[in-house]
Parts: structure tokens; sequence; C-alpha cells
């Protein structure tokens, strides 16, 4: 049996009910205090949330286009002057085994106009390329509009422009004509954005043959593209050099523009670690806004407290008293700032056409970091209040 002077001992849920009922006295304030926790834990939910959805977005991309494909290009000559690739060397590179499509593209020495009487200078940054009829479905792309080079339409003037291109010549029409510098071409398609081949997208591609016959151009490809075994990406890469310029293999530059968005996705993790430092500031805010606020109660409510002690109430269950109202304070600011991290994280992710993904881990760890910092804030006005002396509380009411 309890002794006369021995104290009640109160079970978890009498510490969590007083606490509450502390907390629901004063709403305005446990709101905005809340407030700042949610606020820097829904920073670092959205943050980690949009990385993670920026990543699955990358690995989806790549999925679809896939990492087997290799791009061929000059390099440099001894003289540091820019090399060439010899005409056969598609040819040559589509003999290695493990290769499965080749494709190529190559620069034409032409201007694309309007108009023919705009000054030969003027090109809106576009250049022209001829490219072989294979070259779209080799980079696994497709038309916004129109339809590709192929069969007797590569033979003729025609064009297909980049993304880019189309907007800079501002031409999104089919059946528009555009002066080549030596002819006129009709355009004939759009390319949807090339994730792969991005210089494609600033081009205006015209038929092989068409090029060779009405623009002069010579047949030497400025860029090879192959795919290859994903097996044999490795072995493929050490003798393409060798392969597609026997004479001269160190003019010769082999590049993998897969690699390109997986740097991308590296660049993603150093701004988004950048990103979650200030959303620990943000919550590093938020917290001393709860101790603030957990100082101000002990001070207000040192009648209460002297009341509590004269009671009965001892030291340790004042001082848990206090500590639960900063842990449920700083926990409802954290479940509310997981709430809305997930809602930034969704909402933008579906703006951007890409698949959600929020960290499980991300969301127990905003939890724990708000629980950790409810504990901390409450230590030292719980022991403040803990200290008060029911007498001295008692008259300073």
């Amino acid at each position: 049996m309890r002794g006369a002077d021995e104290p009640i001992r109160l079970a978890v849920a009498d510490v969590a009910r007083i606490g509450g009922h502390g907390l629901r006295s004063r709403p305005t304030r446990v709101l905005l205090s809340a407030l700042g926790i949610a606020i820097g834990v829904a920073a670092m939910m959205a943050v980690l949330g949009i990385s993670a959805s920026s990543k699955a977005e990358v690995g989806r991309r790549l999925d679809r286009l896939g990492t087997n494909l290799l791009r061929v290009t000059p390099g440099r000559d001894a003289t540091g002057e820019a090399a060439s690739l010899p005409a056969s060397a598609p040819r040559m590179i589509s003999r290695i085994g493990p290769v499965t499509a080749v494709s190529a593209v190559g620069a034409v020495p032409v201007g694309v106009y309007r108009s023919d009487h705009v000054p030969s200078g003027r090109t809106s940054s576009v250049i022209v390329l001829a490219a072989d009829t294979s070259v779209l479905a080799t980079l696994g792309g497709s038309m916004s509009v129109g339809h590709w080079l192929s069969g007797p339409s590569q033979a003729f003037p025609t064009v297909v422009l980049g993304a880019a291109a189309a907007d800079r010549l501002d031409t999104h029409e089919l059946g528009t004509r555009l002066w080549l510098g030596r002819t006129w071409a009709t355009v004939v398609g759009i390319l949807q954005p090339l994730d792969l081949a991005s210089e494609l997208d600033q081009a205006a591609l015209v038929g092989w043959d068409a090029a060779r016959d009405y623009l002069g151009f010579d047949g030497s490809p400025s860029t090879v593209y192959l795919r290859a075994t994903e097996s044999q990406i490795g072995a493929v890469t050490d003798v393409l050099a060798r392969t597609a310029n026997p004479r001269s293999p160190g003019e010769v530059s082999v590049s993998r523009p897969s690699d390109a968005l997986a740097a991308r996705a590296a660049t993603d993790s150093t701004l988004t670690a950048l990103l979650l430092g200030l959303g620990g500031v943000a919550l590093l805010v938020g917290g001393i806004g709860v101790a603030n606020t957990m100082v101000i109660s002990v001070l207000e409510r040192r009648s209460e407290i002297g009341l509590r002690r004269a009671l009965g109430a001892t030291r340790r269950q004042i001082h848990a008293q206090f500590v639960t109202e900063s842990l449920i304070l700083s926990a409802l600011g954290g479940l509310g700032g997981v709430t809305l991290g997930a809602l930034v994280t969704i909402g933008y992710a579906v703006h951007q056409g890409w698949p959600w993904d929020l960290p499980p881990w991300a969301a127990l760890s905003g939890v724990g970091l708000t629980v950790l910092i409810g504990v901390i804030a409450g230590l030292n006005p719980a022991s403040r209040a803990s200290r008060t002396s029911p007498t001295a509380a008692l008259s300073a009411s």
C-alpha cells in the first residue's frame, strides 16, 4: 500500500494528458511555434522527396532510352587542330560483333534561314546536319509532328528540325520553306527533344543524299552513334577508336551519352546537400521558437506550478509535464511538416510529369528530429519549472 507521504505515481497517459491540457490553453501560441518546426521539416522533406523523384525520373529515362548508346566524334590532331572521321567510319564500326545499330550525321557547310535575303552570318545558332535514315531509330527518338527523313524524302531538299531549332527559327508548321544557303527546303517534321543527343536539338537535319547532291556535303561523318550489347560496352569502347580511324586512333573521341544524365544526377545530389543544410537551419530556428515558447509558458504559469507543488506534485512530475508539452508541440510540428513536405513533393513531381518518390526514412527522420528537438528544447524550461518553490510561486501570483 502507498504510504501517507508517498507521492502519487502518474502513468504515461496521465503525463500526456496534463501536457496536452497545457498546450490547449494557448492554441495560437502553440500553432505559431509548431508552424516554425513544420516549415523546417517540410523544407527538408520536400528537398529529399524532389531529389528522389528527380533520380527516379532519370532512372526511368535511362531505362527507356538505354545505356548502351555510344557516340564517336573527331578529336584533335597532333597540331591541336580539329580532326575528322573517315567516310568509312560508320561502315567499319558496323563490323564490330556486339554492335547492333550504327548511324551517322555530318556537318554541312551552309546556314539555315527563314529567307534568302537574310545575311549569311545570321544563322540563329542553328546548324545544318546531314543524317542517314537510321539516326532516329538508333537514338530512340520520336517526332513531335510530321515524319522522319526516310525513303524518297531523304534524297530531296526536305528538313527535319530539332526541338530547339524550331523555336529559334520560329518554325512550327509543316510545309514551311527554309533557305539552306544554296537551295530551298521544305520542313517535313519536328523532333521531340533528344535526351541522349541534345546537339541534334539545335540542328536542321537533311537527308544524306540530299546534302551531298544539293548542299556540297563531302560525305564525312561528324558524329557516329551506335548501339551495342549492354554486357559488351566496355569491350566495344576499347576498340572503337582504332576501328573508326585505324590510321590515327588518337584523333577519335568516344563517349557514352547516358553518363551525362548520371553526372547531372550527381550534380543534383550536391545541390540537395546544400538545400538540406538550409532546411536544417530552418528546423533549428523552429526548435529555438519551441524553447522560447516553453520558457514563456513557465514564467506565465508559476502560480499553477506552485499550486501543483503544494498539492503534492514532485519535481520529477513537474519536469515530466513540461518536457511532455515541448515534445507534443514539436511532434505536432513534425507531423505537419512531413505532411506538407509530402504534398509539395507530389505536387511538384506531378507538375513535372515525374514519378513521385518519398523515401520512408525521410519521413521517419523528420519526425525523429522533431522529437529530439522537443526534448532538448523542453529540458531547460522543465528544469526551471521543477525547481520553482511552491511558496515563492504562490506568493508571486
